[in-house]
């Protein structure tokens, strides 16, 4: 997909901050970071979504995720970070291309994520997995 800025990034014809490369996968600063070293993990090859990246591929990209993250540690003392992947629009994927973002977090980065949590579906749970069977 020559289209896709993740592609162009990846293979080097838009610019970006690299952070990690090999043949598989590329990790590089977000431009619009949430925090200092806010980083996006991406395939080189285009999948859209978690649905249809290739296992194998999956796999290169989520060992550069821990890679990465274990690098901040190590460099930077980071203890804390988030691991986001967001896939359709209503999960707030904005940029159709798999891509993984590594959020560094401290208490004082200004960041409050809280999800409205539903306790009155628990009486469910036995018919939702029911559904899985």
């Amino acid at each position: 997909m020559t289209d896709c800025i993740f592609c162009r990034v990846g293979r080097g014809a838009s610019p970006s901050w690299k952070v990690y490369e090999n043949d598989k996968v590329y990790a590089f600063l977000d431009i619009n970071p949430a925090t200092r070293y806010h980083t996006l993990v991406i395939p080189k090859a285009h999948y859209t979504n978690i649905f249809d990246i290739a296992e194998e591929d999956l796999k290169e990209v989520i060992t550069v995720v821990q890679k990465i993250a274990r690098l901040y540690r190590e460099k930077l003392g980071m203890e804390d970070i988030q691991i986001i992947s967001n896939t359709g629009a209503a999960a707030q994927q904005t940029v159709f291309h798999i891509h993984f973002h590594i959020v560094p977090r401290s208490t004082t980065d200004g960041q409050d994520i809280h999800w409205v949590t539903h306790r009155e579906w628990r009486g469910e749970f036995n018919d939702m997995l029911e559904k899985l069977r």
